[in-house]
């Protein structure tokens, strides 16, 4: 079986890799084309990451099981109006899974089309990270609390060696409204490491108490997010953005990152339903300084375990594999590179 993934852009998209390492793990072929061009004529399965989906394109693959798959609703300007316009008019296509149950209301398909919810996932690199990061005890203090997942860490004791305080992942030009909690965080004489790539204008509007790595290969952000004591989560409080999964916030909590957190939907949600602790910043500008002060070390944080979204864990319960024939249980001895698999007929529910 081959399965052909379309990304429709340049967004980071983690699952992508996960997707084509539990498909190849379990004896299939996986493919990812920037665009549906190079998707060949015969291709069985054809996975897009919407995005609009040509009408042409969709036509030229009616013989392949089309997935959509809403990893997001639209995002602003005109959010409502662009999913309003992928409710009318998108190709119908085999199968459709959506990153959570807000996604899909939001879209609002109501056309018999059976479909799954996704959520996002952790990299094993990330879970991972803990184990092989060199431990080293504070002199000046005893007790030097872990990270490890599911601890309550007492008031000072998160990261004493770590080179910054806070670090901040993401997309970067969405940093751009929380620029006065930059100032703020400066203005507590903390230190914050930005991993990514920072566009100029917003790189000239920093403080010196701000460092920037630059772009980094994702192997390695466990690394840089280890130099900081608490993992920033900013996430704009309007949609789609407050009712979507950070991922940067899972990733945190994978390393053991006690987490600070603008206050939002979302990730009140994920702290309730996952048993953590995170430092959810007033909205009063006045109280920042403060939270960023004294409060920052003495919050009782608890970093959630998020062994369970693990992406092989997650992607192993997805109930798509079986109308693809993808055994999920199985692990295949050898890659499917080499050896790929015959055509078989798909579970399809289209009305032509």
């Amino acid at each position: 079986m081959r399965v052909h993934f379309v990304r429709n852009g340049p967004s980071y998209l983690p699952e992508l890799d996960a997707y084509a390492q539990f498909i190849t793990a379990h004896g299939h072929e996986a493919h990812i084309h920037d665009t549906s061009t190079t998707v060949p004529d015969n291709a069985q399965v054809v996975w897009w990451i919407c995005g609009r989906v040509p009408h042409a394109e969709a036509r030229r693959l009616r013989d392949a099981f089309q997935i959509h798959e809403y990893a997001s609703a639209s995002v602003p300007p005109y959010a409502w109006l662009k999913d309003q316009v992928k409710h009318w008019t998108q190709p119908r296509p085999d199968f459709r899974l959506f990153q959570n149950a807000w996604v899909r209301q939001r879209l609002g398909f109501a056309d018999g089309v059976p479909s799954n919810l996704r959520d996002m996932g952790v990299a094993l690199h990330f879970l991972d990270a803990r184990e092989t990061q060199p431990q080293t005890e504070a002199p000046s203090l005893t007790g030097n609390a872990s990270h490890a997942q599911g601890d309550v860490l007492a008031n000072n004791e998160t990261g004493l060696n770590a080179e910054f305080d806070l670090v901040y992942l993401g997309e970067m030009s969405r940093l751009t409204p929380f620029l006065p909690l930059l100032q703020s965080i400066h203005d507590a004489n903390r230190t914050l490491l930005l991993v990514g790539d920072v566009p100029d204008d917003l790189r000239l509007a920093l403080q010196p108490s701000v460092s920037c790595t630059g772009r980094v290969p994702h192997a390695q952000v466990p690394h840089h997010l280890l130099r900081a004591r608490f993992g920033l989560n900013l996430v704009s409080n309007v949609a789609p953005y407050h009712q979507q999964t950070s991922t940067k916030l899972l990733e945190y909590c994978a390393v053991g990152l006690p987490v600070v957190s603008n206050d939002y939907a979302w990730v009140r949600y994920f702290a309730t339903h996952f048993e953590g602790n995170f430092h959810l910043l007033n909205d009063d500008p006045e109280t920042w300084v403060f939270s960023f002060g004294e409060a920052l070390d003495a919050y009782p944080y608890r970093v959630p375990d998020v062994q369970t979204l693990a992406w092989p864990t997650l992607l192993r319960h997805l109930p798509l594999w079986k109308k693809l024939h993808i055994n999920a249980s199985h692990v295949s001895a050898t890659p499917s590179h080499n050896s790929p698999q015959p055509p078989m007929p798909l579970a399809r529910e289209r009305t032509e």
